[in-house]
């Protein structure tokens, strides 16, 4: 069985760290560089780094910083935010990025998909999908969950597996910064239509939330933010509880 991933996630505007609630009333959370660092030395499977602001401010992503932090860690690395072509991921990934992610340009471009896989490979190709539940059905929102599509979640989510896409990052924004669990059955169903890896995001508050995002949500990875950044969960804890739970983590 592969081991089930644990992911810090580096939300990044204006050169800080900063997490929210629901995608909004954001507070600092740190320098960027010292904490990839950290997460990297404590046991963290990977980073995820997404420049939250780059796409609604119609700029490109830091790419000095990109460097920066891939000069301080040894675990792979996606980075995100404002990625809308080839050219685009080349130079991030010459500056140290090992997997990219991308959102409002791959709905826009769905064929942005098919090239980056056919170019780079689908293992470097993560679509990150935010969504939120409105009469009942699950809708993709774009640019920082600010505008919502018509896209329906799981329907989006088939077709980026079949364009190519090497993993779905899925950040449920009902449950985002709430710290009241993931979206594990929206998680469960996205895992039986799809046979990529899907990292669960949004509203881990606890140690059993993550348990309950593996077991319940059937999801290959989990992300979170702020119970890392403001010390309420340390990576090597959770990790032997997931152990205690018989699921496969590395230590």
């Amino acid at each position: 069985m592969l081991a089930k991933r644990i992911i810090p996630c580096l939300d990044i505007k204006n050169g800080r760290t900063v997490k929210g609630v629901n995608f909004v009333d954001l507070r600092d959370a740190g320098d960027p560089v010292e904490l990839a660092e950290i997460y990297s030395a404590e046991g963290a499977d990977e980073l995820v780094f997404l420049d939250i602001s780059a796409t609604e401010e119609r700029r490109k992503t830091l790419v000095n910083m990109v460097r920066r932090v891939a000069e301080k860690i040894n675990i792979p690395f996606t980075v995100g935010g404002g990625i809308s072509s080839v050219e685009d991921v080349e130079i991030l990934l010459n500056n140290g990025a090992d997997k990219v992610s991308i959102n409002s340009s791959a709905v826009k471009n769905p064929q942005l998909i098919n090239d980056l896989a056919q170019k780079f490979g689908s293992q470097c190709v993560v679509v990150a999908i935010d969504a939120k539940q409105i009469n009942g059905q699950w809708i993709v929102h774009l640019v920082g969950g600010k505008v919502p599509t018509e896209l329906n979640l799981f329907d989006w989510a088939v077709e980026v597996a079949e364009r190519g896409a090497g993993e779905i990052l899925f950040t449920s924004m009902d449950n985002d910064g709430t710290k009241n669990g993931f979206a594990d059955e929206a998680l469960a169903k996205l895992s039986e239509l799809v046979n990529i890896p899907i990292i669960a995001s949004g509203g881990a508050g606890n140690i059993q939330h993550f348990v309950d995002s593996f077991k319940v949500g059937k999801a290959d990875a989990a992300l979170a933010a702020s119970v890392f950044h403001f010390k309420e969960i340390e990576i090597k804890a959770l990790k032997e509880e997931l152990r205690k739970n018989d699921i496969e983590v590395r230590l």
